[in-house]
């Protein structure tokens, strides 16, 4: 059972007093400790669904003891790890990521609309220095801890709570000098008894994305569930759920779009219980049209965990059954042409396993990199499956 100090309070995670002490603390903002290791490890409160939450800060996941439920594996086995201490830059006091955006937050004049995450060049960049849009979805679901997963959550992970964890992790990241939440719009559940309160808010929201009469024209962020895509005049309109109105894209921006994630659409298709996350900056005209400027796409499974091709969905239905939990490494802005670890269950003993799956293109270099990055983690087991050798190895 998970202990904490919390002021100069001891308290485990079961006591009667801990949802209360919780809340005071919440109030406080006082930073509650995780006792698994000394010094104690800082953590921070989350209010979801009217409960109060123990998080673990940004990228501090390797701090806390293996056995405790707030490890995280090494970040260095996913995209992430070329992305910390450039892109992402941790403030050590407050424990706020920074973030430097490769895209704009601004529109001046008729720049045409792009679909920002282009693939990355083959080229390995090992300090990226600006977050793209599909680099900051991956950072927002992995801070949220959406791809983690244990067949104890089965049923309880909705859109509802999808977009709790993506607030509350954009609280934790910094962009230019505000929280991300300020500017990040993520569509409410729709309730028809809280029709009118839901409209409220939504227009308070989106009033920074509304154009003005002079200068730059602000643009906000948004991820939604894609509903359906449908043409119009010169473009095509993104219809997404909880969201009584459409985004627009122009046509040019859309044949990109459809060339880049071919992939993802092709799977979002293929699979009925698939979801469509989109992630976009978008504004609002003084005609009250939701333009988008950049856009990018992921592909997420049933239970809302990024899914990049058939063989990794194999793989994560069948962890998905287990009671351990297991972790979805994502890209980020790596190529696909570079490896990853696909999962890792850092609950596994003796040692926490990086699962890793070899596509049938996988070349020398693909291999190469692979085995590398196992012998620089000797604290984690491997587990490889060789797409092009056969079946799905015995889970370990």
């Amino acid at each position: 059972m998970k202990q904490f100090v919390i002021g100069n309070q001891a308290l485990e995670e079961s006591s009667p007093e801990f949802q209360s002490e919780l809340a005071r603390a919440y109030e406080q903002k006082l930073r509650p400790l995780c006792r698994c290791r000394e010094p104690p490890v800082p953590m921070y409160i989350a209010r979801m669904d009217g409960q109060f939450l123990v998080k673990r800060m940004p990228l501090s996941g390797r701090q806390h003891d293996p056995v405790c439920p707030s490890y995280d594996p090494p970040y260095e086995l996913s995209g992430l790890g070329p992305l910390i201490g450039n892109a992402i830059q941790i403030d050590a006091a407050t424990g706020a990521a920074m973030l430097k955006l490769d895209f704009s937050l601004s529109k001046r004049g008729n720049r045409a609309t792009s679909d920002a995450s282009s693939e990355p060049t083959e080229t390995v960049r090992s300090q990226p220095k600006r977050l793209s849009l599909r680099a900051m979805l991956h950072y927002l679901w992995d801070t949220a801890e959406l791809t983690e997963w244990t067949s104890l959550w089965a049923g309880r992970r909705g859109w509802g709570r999808v977009r709790s964890s993506l607030m509350n992790a954009a609280r934790q990241m910094i962009v230019r000098g505000s929280p991300l939440s300020d500017i990040l719009f993520i569509p409410e559940v729709f309730h028809l008894e809280d029709k009118e309160g839901i409209a409220a808010r939504r227009a308070a929201t989106l009033g920074g994305a509304r154009a003005e009469t002079s200068g730059p024209r602000k643009l906000m962020v948004m991820v939604a569930e894609v509903k359906e895509f449908s043409p119009v005049r010169d473009g095509q309109k993104i219809l997404v759920r909880h969201l009584p109105f459409p985004l627009v894209i122009d046509e040019r921006a859309w044949k990109r779009l459809n060339g880049r994630y071919d992939i993802e659409l092709e799977l979002w298709r293929s699979n009925t219980d698939f979801h469509l996350i989109v992630i976009a900056t978008f504004g609002i005209s003084s005609a009250g049209i939701a333009s988008v400027e950049e856009v990018a796409m992921m592909v997420v499974n049933e239970n809302w965990i990024p899914v990049e091709n058939i063989h990794e969905q194999r793989l994560l239905e069948r962890l998905s059954r287990l009671r351990r939990k297991s972790k979805k490494a994502l890209r980020f802005d790596l190529s696909r042409g570079q490896p990853i670890a696909s999962v890792t269950l850092p609950e596994a003993t003796p040692a926490p396993v990086a699962l890793f799956i070899v596509p049938t293109n996988a070349d020398e270099h693909w291999e190469t990199a692979m085995n590398e990055m196992i012998a620089a983690r000797p604290e984690m087991t491997p587990w490889i499956w060789r797409v092009a050798e056969g079946e799905m190895p015995r889970l370990p």
